[in-house]
C-alpha cells in the first residue's frame, strides 16, 4: 500500500477524534437554540468555566482569593483539600445548575418576546461576564486538568497498524475516550427529547412557545432545564480539551470552531451537530494534509469556515436543518 495512502488514514482518524470534540461544543448550541430560539454565544465561555470549577473545586481553591486577600490583606488560597474526580464533577454539575437559574431568572426571564437580534446580544454580553467572573474566580494562570482519563498514544493501534502497514499510527488514548463519551452523550440526549416527559416538553417549546403555555407547560422550568443541559455537555467539553491542553482562556474559542459545524449540521438538529463535527475535523485534517504543502499550510484555520460559507450559499439550513420558509 502507498505510504501517502497510509499516512491519510492516520490523518483521517485523527480527523475523525478532532470533530468529536467539536461536535461536543456545538451539542450546547443546539439544544439551547432549540428550546429558545437563542444562539448562545456564550457555550465557549461556558465551557471554560465549567473547567475552572472543576479544577478550583477539585485543588481545594478559595473561589475570589486574590479580591479577599486584596481586601483583608491576608493569604488565603487553599482550603487545604484535593477532592477526588467523581466528586468534583457532581459539585461542578450543581455549580453550573445554579448558573443556569441565576441566567434565567436574571436575564432571559426579562427577555421573552424580544428580538432574536436582543437575545444574542445578551449571550454575548453574559459570555464577557462570564470570563471575567472565571478569572476573579479562580484565577487567570493555565491549570493542569486530571481527572484520570488516559492519555497517550494508544499502543495496540500503534502495534497493530504497524504489523498490518509497517507504519504505526498515533491515535491519543484521549481522542478515543471523548469519542465513547459523545456517542453516549448523543444517546442520552436523544432518549431524554423523545421518551421522556420533560424531553416532549422540550420540544413542545421548541415548536411553539405560546402552544406550549397554552397546555401548562412551564416555559420557565423547560428554559432552566435546556441551560442546565448545555452546561453539563459544556462541562463535558470543558474536561476534555482542558485535559488535553489545560484550561486556559484560549479554550472559550472552541465555540469559534463549532460555528461551521452547527452551518453544516443545521441549527435543531442534534445528530447533524455530530455528524457536522466529523465533516470539519475530517475535512480540515485532510485538506490540511493534501492541499496544505502546496500553499503553504496553515489551512486549518480557514477551511471549516469556508466549507460553512458555502454550506450559507447553496443549503443555508444545513444538512440536516428544517427548510427555511419566508411568509410574507
Amino acid at each position: 500500500m502507498p505510504d501517502q495512502l497510509v499516512y491519510a488514514m492516520e490523518v483521517f482518524l485523527n480527523g475523525l477524534m478532532a470533530g468529536v470534540l467539536y461536535a461536543l461544543v456545538a451539542l450546547g448550541f443546539v439544544l439551547i437554540y432549540k428550546a429558545s430560539g437563542i444562539f448562545n454565544y456564550a457555550q465557549g465561555v461556558m465551557a471554560l468555566f465549567a473547567a475552572m470549577t472543576l479544577v478550583g473545586i477539585m485543588d481545594g481553591q478559595i473561589p475570589f482569593s486574590h479580591l479577599i486577600n486584596a481586601i483583608l490583606g491576608s493569604d488565603l488560597h487553599h482550603f487545604g483539600w484535593h477532592l477526588p474526580a467523581f466528586l468534583g464533577i457532581l459539585l461542578t454539575m450543581a455549580v453550573m445548575v445554579l448558573l443556569a437559574w441565576l441566567v434565567q431568572r436574571i436575564i432571559f426571564k426579562h427577555l421573552v418576546g424580544q428580538e432574536p437580534i436582543i437575545l444574542f446580544m445578551a449571550t454575548i454580553g453574559l459570555a464577557y461576564f462570564m470570563e471575567g467572573m472565571g478569572d476573579m474566580m479562580w484565577g487567570a494562570d493555565i491549570k493542569k486538568l486530571d481527572v484520570g482519563l488516559p492519555q497517550g498514544i494508544n499502543i495496540w493501534i500503534d502495534e497493530t497498524t504497524f504489523n498490518i502497514f509497517d507504519y504505526g499510527f498515533f491515535i491519543d488514548n484521549l481522542d478515543i475516550v471523548a469519542t465513547v463519551i459523545a456517542i453516549i452523550l448523543v444517546g442520552v440526549l436523544v432518549a431524554f427529547s423523545q421518551y421522556t416527559k420533560e424531553g416532549r416538553a422540550m420540544r413542545a417549546v421548541a415548536d411553539d412557545h405560546q402552544a406550549a403555555l397554552s397546555v401548562g407547560v412551564s416555559l420557565n422550568f423547560i428554559w432552566i432545564m435546556v441551560w442546565s443541559l448545555a452546561g453539563f455537555v459544556a462541562l463535558v467539553a470543558g474536561v476534555m480539551w482542558g485535559a488535553k491542553s489545560g484550561v486556559q482562556f484560549s479554550l472559550s474559542l472552541i465555540a469559534l470552531k463549532a460555528l461551521p459545524v452547527l452551518m453544516l449540521g443545521g441549527f435543531t438538529s442534534i445528530p447533524g451537530a455530530i455528524i457536522g463535527g466529523l465533516i470539519i475535523g475530517v475535512g480540515e485534517k485532510l485538506f490540511e494534509f493534501t492541499v496544505g504543502p502546496l500553499i503553504g499550510g496553515a489551512t486549518e484555520n480557514w477551511f471549516a469556515y469556508v466549507l460553512a460559507l458555502l454550506f450559507l450559499v447553496f443549503r443555508p439550513q444545513g444538512l440536516f436543518g428544517e427548510k427555511i420558509i419566508e411568509r410574507v
